[in-house]
């Protein structure tokens, strides 16, 4: 296959979590988007590294999975917090976990 057929993908699915991030107020929701966005991201580097040759790409790509990894867990851990405070779960009225 083609290396533009994976970009295409990538951008694609890069564009769906962009969308998702802009229109959902759902917290959870929107660290899931990010994460399409990452993903999209990931492929888009290992494309890039197959059109080249070589590993660069990947090693970016796994440095990548680990920042979405902690992104994650502290995301999840926030949320926990706010369902614990019972605090309003729409991210635009979320300004601070006041404690």
């Amino acid at each position: 296959m083609d290396v533009s057929w994976f970009l295409v993908l990538s951008a694609f699915i890069f564009c769906v979590g962009t969308a998702g991030v802009l229109s959902r107020r759902n917290p959870l929701v929107v660290l899931l988007c990010l994460e399409l966005m990452l993903n999209g991201s990931n492929l888009a580097l290992v494309a890039f590294s197959r059109m080249h040759g070589d590993g660069g790409g990947q090693i970016f790509a796994l440095i990548v999975m680990v920042i979405a990894a902690c992104e994650v867990t502290v995301g999840l851990g926030i949320i926990v917090a706010i369902f614990r405070r019972r605090l309003p779960v729409d991210v635009d009225e979320l300004s601070t976990l006041r404690g």
